[in-house]
């Protein structure tokens, strides 16, 4: 069985990807430490507790929330954090292929073989040699190949395979996307910004009634939401991406709120909403001066 000692020194790679004690290139041998280490993690006798616990269902939250520290990372520019953010993804890429090999259904090689066979088949202009003439000959093909695909796994609506696991933005972005490949889309901005509108009047249509029902305010909210993701898509503008950035922006700017209110002495809870929107503004405007 293989050590810890020989664990670290195997892991022990500067940032070229180089051993430092050998100077010799060291990824494969890294990946095998890691599925190694996670074979010693799930070890029903000297494993860890927790790891033993889980099974597929139970890692998918963390997987979400691994890809979402990535993404998160991204956007804020910290490279520095963003190889320590991918190694918690990836571990739980192999997290899962442990369980696979456990049940006797896949395992890492596995995972590996389908993503290579998948790249290599739907880029037939760089490794088949296939010339096409465009952009749009290319993503065509792509669909196509797609299409096929999903053919072979006897899918026959477009939604079939759209994962009810995702975000709701991002659902809804992927039907969208979906649905427009088959025509069913406006050509034109106007009327979807038309259909914003006219979602905006029903939401309020439903308020003013009497009496109110939660459940059709719900429902109506439902199909704004889905008409504003759909303006982001005619937009090119990646709806959960953008609500993200207007959280942190928000945020961003609330905190800034909170510290004036302290520098004079004040307490949040005390302030009217005219005094903290003085504050917001302020706060707005020094962001403009700092970033024009």
């Amino acid at each position: 069985m293989i050590q810890k000692s020989q664990f670290i020194q195997r892991c022990d790679v500067n940032a070229k990807g180089e051993n430092t004690m050998t100077g010799e290139m060291t990824s494969e041998s890294n990946i095998q430490s890691l599925l190694e280490i996670m074979a010693k993690l799930r070890d029903p006798k000297t494993g860890c507790p927790w790891d033993l616990a889980q099974q597929f269902d139970s890692i998918v939250p963390f997987t979400l929330e691994e890809a979402y520290e990535v993404a998160d990372t991204i956007e804020r520019v910290a490279f520095d954090e963003l190889p320590s953010e991918l190694g918690d993804l990836l571990f739980q890429v192999v997290f899962y292929c442990q369980l696979g090999q456990e049940q006797g259904l896949f395992d890492f090689g596995v995972v590996v073989d389908k993503i290579c066979h998948k790249l290599i088949s739907r880029h037939p202009h760089v490794f088949d040699a296939q010339d096409f003439q465009s952009s749009e000959a290319m993503k065509q093909n792509w669909e196509s190949l797609k299409e096929k695909e999903r053919q072979a796994r006897q899918l026959h609506s477009e939604l079939d395979d759209i994962p009810l696991a995702l975000p709701a933005l991002t659902r809804s972005m992927k039907i969208q996307k979906r649905v427009a490949r088959v025509g069913f889309d406006w050509n034109s901005l106007e009327p979807v910004v038309a259909k914003v509108q006219e979602e905006i009047v029903e939401v309020l249509d439903e308020v003013n009634q009497v009496p109110v029902s939660q459940d059709k305010i719900t429902d109506e909210m439902g199909d704004l939401l889905f008409a504003v993701v759909n303006m982001a898509r005619h937009l090119e503008v990646d709806p959960e991406q953008a609500l993200r950035l207007a959280n942190r922006k928000f945020e961003r700017r609330f905190r800034g709120v909170e510290e004036k209110v302290a520098a004079v002495g004040g307490v949040m809870a005390e302030q009217t909403l005219s005094q903290l929107d003085e504050h917001w503004n302020a706060v707005k405007q020094e962001e403009r001066d700092t970033y024009p």
